[in-house]
């Protein structure tokens, strides 16, 4: 999930950024929803845990977003993801008509989903397709065990803002994704991102005949 934003050219951002014991964990995501304007909130993640409990910090969150977007901010986009069509019927019933994204915990599907919504905000520049941006996640992940070899960084343990500081090395490496075209008929390259943060961009206007 992290990848696909990151290379259709937005700055991921999460709770896991800051670890700051002195910020309410509450706080910090009312603070993060409130900067963001758009939010994905995949709820397949409800597995029950060893107490036979299950864990709502997913659907909890995007209770939050969607109340903010309801009562203040209205601009708000959001993408809902699970892993199977019409389950979330069956322990959130009241985000009916909000049309979940099926993924059916495939990484394509998932990478495709987060795409074509980011797309539709991208407009009228394009962006690459799923399948390219799921070619290079690919690459990306036989790459990063030296990646993180290179940083020094341990690849069996994730930790946010490491891996973002990995996909924006490896896109530093690997040859940009060329160009695209948006419908007017400007050229326009992706966000160049490091660190979280978008460094650079470059756009490129067609010639006037």
């Amino acid at each position: 999930m992290v990848f696909a934003v990151m290379d259709c050219g937005y700055v991921p951002r999460c709770s896991l950024e800051c670890s700051d014991a002195g910020n309410i964990r509450l706080v910090k995501l009312a603070r993060l929803i409130h900067e963001c304007p758009h939010g994905i909130h995949d709820i397949s993640r409800t597995e029950l845990n060893a107490d036979g409990l299950p864990r709502f910090n997913m659907p909890f969150e995007l209770g939050l977003f969607l109340g903010a977007k309801f009562f203040s901010q209205r601009a708000k986009r959001c993408l809902i993801l699970d892993r199977e069509q019409y389950r979330f019927q069956k322990f959130i019933s009241d985000i009916g008509g909000q049309d979940p994204k099926n993924h059916k915990n495939d990484a394509k599907l998932l990478i495709e989903a987060i795409r074509n919504w980011l797309e539709e905000d991208m407009r009228p520049i394009r962006i690459p397709g799923g399948k390219e941006i799921h070619r290079r996640f690919l690459d990306f992940k036989t790459a990063y065990p030296n990646l993180c070899h290179e940083l020094q960084l341990d690849h069996a343990r994730f930790h946010f803002n490491d891996y973002c500081q990995l996909v924006s090395a490896w896109a530093a490496q690997v040859p940009p994704i060329p160009p695209v075209k948006s419908r007017d008929g400007a050229w326009r390259t992706i966000h160049i991102v490091e660190n979280g943060k978008i460094v650079k961009q470059q756009i490129f206007v067609r010639p006037s005949k």
